[in-house]
């Protein structure tokens, strides 16, 4: 141990751990759907797009049976069970399982679901829908898949509701479900100012658990030298907790997908350190990184709560019935 600082040396590391963080409702409601479809009707059972965004979820339901696919044409005919990820799916999708009669299973969030059917809902009254969120995002493109192309106009910032060619005849406005909060509130505002009858939401389209996760996010990150987000890259709610930490004063703050992948150089100097995790993150992943940092130095952790998650969602209804008969 010559000339190396040992662990009883150096201060404790103060670790907050942000409440909440992790699964979010549809998320546990979407994992436990493949869960319950391999044991009722035993593998495979094929899912369309990464049921959350999380690889280790994901190779955790593929060893037990499920098997990925990016698109529908890649399940054979049959009846092993078809199940659509959370972020929901364009129209096309179930209308051709339907007709290849497959046996589909939605696991879309139902807070996606409300958005799909908002969308909807502005396109009989005919309005013309602006939607807020990320091109080419699986969410995205489930929710303008629900109407004919062209209904759906997609905006990402307040320069791109500048650039709109401004459409005839009446406007309404929804977003993506993992958007930064503050991001989201400015394109809202420029919509506002541009088209002041725009029609908006009864209830903001971001989720609760979106807007939990950056609260806690925004209190912590302050507080802290740096801050480590467990979550995949291609991960929305994620991305968006680790820019929310960075706008909030946090001068290290970084998404992490497991331990193995810390840059233990950015951490070296810390003696604070503020850790949560996007919503489709194992608080397995958050654990394993704080045992990380514990085999390194002294730790002291504390969990700064800014709201309490009771939110829980039944399952789709063709699994619900399905287990009920099997007990």
């Amino acid at each position: 141990m010559h000339g190396m600082m040992t662990r009883t040396d150096a201060p404790p590391l103060r670790i907050l751990l942000c409440a909440p963080r992790g699964f979010c409702a549809g998320v546990v409601r979407a994992i436990d759907a493949v869960e319950q479809a391999l044991r009722l009707y035993g593998a495979p059972v094929y899912v369309r797009h990464e049921i959350v965004h999380n690889k280790y979820v994901v190779e955790g339901l593929r060893r037990k049976g499920a098997i990925f696919v990016s698109e529908l044409d890649q399940v054979p005919d049959g009846d092993a069970p078809v199940i659509f990820s959370a972020h929901g799916v364009p129209k096309a999708v179930p209308a051709e399982a339907d007709r290849r009669n497959l046996f589909a299973i939605d696991a879309t969030c139902p807070l996606v679901t409300k958005v799909h059917r908002e969308a909807e809902i502005h396109h009989k009254r005919g309005r013309t829908v602006i939607f807020i969120g990320h091109a080419g995002h699986p969410e995205v493109v489930g929710t303008m898949g629900q109407l004919p192309e062209g209904a759906v106009l997609l905006v990402e910032t307040a320069e791109d509701v500048a650039r709109l060619e401004a459409p005839a005849g009446e406007l309404a406005y929804a977003t993506q479900t993992t958007l930064s909060v503050d991001d989201t509130q400015a394109v809202v505002d420029a919509l506002r100012a541009r088209f002041p009858a725009i029609v908006g939401p009864h209830k903001e389209d971001i989720c609760y658990a979106t807007t939990n996760r950056q609260e806690a996010v925004k209190r912590v990150a302050p507080q802290v030298d740096a801050m480590i987000v467990v979550g995949s890259p291609n991960s929305s709610n994620s991305q968006r907790l680790r820019e929310v930490a960075e706008r909030a004063g946090c001068r290290t703050a970084r998404l992490v997908l497991r331990a193995e992948d810390i840059d233990w150089s950015l951490f070296d100097g810390i003696s604070s350190l503020g850790i949560t995790a996007g919503a489709s993150a194992p608080e397995i992943l958050v654990e394993e990184i704080i045992d990380a940092f514990a085999a390194r130095r002294s730790i002291a952790v504390e969990t700064v709560s800014t709201a309490d998650e009771s939110v829980f969602f039944p399952l789709p209804r063709r699994l619900r019935d399905a287990a009920a008969e099997s007990v």
